[in-house]
């Protein structure tokens, strides 16, 4: 508030305590106001156009609330114009709603546990969870192996929005490193399926620490990040495995909860429903493996997560 200005003087009459009480109402105010905006219809006076309040002279009682209420405006602006954006994406790939939006990562992630039935003798060994823990009705969309490598599944989830994490092996990414440079550079965050594949429970401790601290060097080197996440190939392990793991750098295996397909989900559980906080599996496959592409396996999940009131959320925020 500039020291001149008349509402200035009268405030230097004003208790510091009320003072700053009047600003936390102002403030308030000012928020309500604008998110009521926002819910309601066009921001009042954005661009200009009829009914713009006049603008506040510096210096003037006022002129500090307008530059909060402009600031405001333009955060609106910004969320209704990724609102609209996402919604003719949704049409433009075939979805009927866009995706509902996930809220605000959590500010202290959760604390994972083996689930029950999942655990071995060891102890100290990284979790193997199916769903974390969560309130919110959120789940998380992983793709494993790399197989397939269409161009169309990177443009879809961009411009949809839509968070998921990769999990890799190598003997099918070094086909083509540059597919999921691209993947990373567009946010996805890349984790570690083994170097190829292997049935793991039937491999020596050696053979499995070859391939999973293999895998962890081949991202680290292309990719720039030792990733801390682990998915043994189709869902097995042993003691051994979690070892081999732990001394690879892994941190958690996230296993799944139910696994998407073109033409079908499939359940882990016996209600056949979605959870919050559950991970979804697919793969990376097409029309010569599935009865569909990619992106109709993205429009399956993402008609059922929303129709069932869920949001997709970044695993990474929340493990």
């Amino acid at each position: 508030m500039p020291p001149g200005s008349a509402l200035h003087g009268r405030l230097r009459s004003v208790r510091p305590r009320r003072a700053r009480a009047v600003r936390r109402s102002v403030g308030a105010a000012l928020l309500v106001a604008a998110l009521g905006a926002a819910c309601a219809g066009p921001v009042d006076g954005a661009g200009g156009g009829p009914g713009s309040p006049a603008k506040a002279a510096p210096g003037r009682p006022g002129a500090e609330a307008q530059g909060a209420s402009g600031a405001l405006n333009a955060y609106i602006g910004k969320v209704r114009a990724q609102r609209a954006a996402r919604a003719l994406a949704a049409k433009r790939w075939g979805l009927d709603r866009p995706p509902l939006e996930a809220p605000a990562p959590p500010a202290v992630k959760p604390t994972i546990t083996t689930r029950k039935g999942f655990e071995t003798d060891g102890e100290g060994l990284p979790p193997v969870f199916t769903t974390v823990p969560t309130k919110e009705k959120v789940v998380f969309l992983t793709i494993d192996d790399g197989a397939e490598k269409d161009p169309e599944l990177l443009r879809m989830m961009s411009e949809l929005r839509i968070p998921y994490s990769a999990f890799l092996s190598d003997y099918l990414v070094k086909e083509d490193y540059g597919y999921f440079e691209r993947m990373r550079d567009a946010g996805v965050s890349l984790h570690n399926h083994t170097l190829n594949h292997r049935y793991m429970p039937k491999l020596s401790y050696s053979e499995q620490k070859r391939e999973i601290c293999g895998m962890q060097d081949t991202i680290e080197k292309r990719y720039g990040k030792r990733p801390p996440l682990f998915r043994p190939p189709y869902g097995n392990y042993d003691e051994d495995t979690l070892r081999a793991a732990k001394a690879c750098g892994v941190k958690a295996v996230p296993l799944w909860a139910s696994e998407a397909f073109p033409d079908r989900m499939e359940w882990r559980e016996w209600d056949r429903d979605l959870h919050p906080g559950d991970i979804i599996l697919t793969h990376f496959r097409g029309k010569g493996d599935w009865k569909g592409s990619m992106a109709d396996m993205v429009r399956r999940v993402m008609r059922t997560v929303t129709a069932k009131g869920y949001a997709v959320a970044r695993l990474e925020d929340y493990v």
